[in-house]
């Protein structure tokens, strides 16, 4: 069956307890009269995320949720990918610094492996994968990704955001990605990117 026959879900799981990624992600998908409900509505517990991609990963949670809910699931995985470290923190970017870290604990970490790296050479990109599934077992999910391209600063710069958006530097905004107002960074940001797709995907097929 062709996901273009499939019912409109009008209610999706979302693999993740964010309330914040859940507020996103409903605005997005909200005008298609589709509910977001995040997995922690359901008490459904966190997925052992064992896969070595950004598309494992997310494919892992997004079933997870679809398994314990019954319903479709959306989830995504992302994380910084910094050129002079092969690709690193990746799929690890926010357990850089070990399971528990604070997001302070990642930066500094970062930081510290980056500290005689110059300038020409501190490129980096955040990745977003974000998938859909109809059902547990659905063979074909939705995959979507943003990719926003940008450097990594010396210190943090900016009170916005989280993660390690207060070294990430963007380059067309002159600021780092903790200083950009909220509506600016989602619409640039790799998260907005993967979610318009995802949502106009959804639109082409129901």
């Amino acid at each position: 069956m062709s996901k273009a026959s499939a019912a409109h879900p009008n209610r999706i799981v979302l693999a993740t307890g964010n309330l914040g990624k859940v507020k996103e992600i409903q605005q997005i998908l909200g005008a298609q009269a589709i509910e977001i409900l995040p997995q922690s509505h359901f008490a459904v517990p966190v997925a052992e995320e064992t896969g070595l991609t950004f598309v494992e990963n997310a494919l892992i949670k997004a079933r997870h949720a679809a398994l314990h809910t019954g319903l479709p699931a959306i989830a995504d995985d992302s994380g910084l990918e910094v050129d002079a470290l092969n690709g690193a923190p990746g799929i690890y970017s926010s357990r850089f610094a070990g399971e528990d870290a604070t997001d302070t604990q990642n930066l500094e970490k970062l930081l510290q492996a980056l500290s005689d790296v110059p300038e020409p050479e501190r490129t980096a990109r955040f990745q977003c994968v974000m998938v859909f599934l109809r059902h547990a077992a659905d063979p074909t999910p939705v995959i979507c990704q943003g990719t926003w391209e940008g450097s990594i600063l010396r210190a943090p710069k900016g009170s916005n955001g989280f993660g390690y958006d207060p070294v990430f530097w963007v380059p067309d905004q002159n600021k780092a990605s903790a200083e950009l107002e909220a509506a600016v960074k989602n619409r640039l940001s790799h998260r907005g990117q993967a979610l318009r797709l995802l949502a106009q995907t959804l639109r082409l097929q129901t």
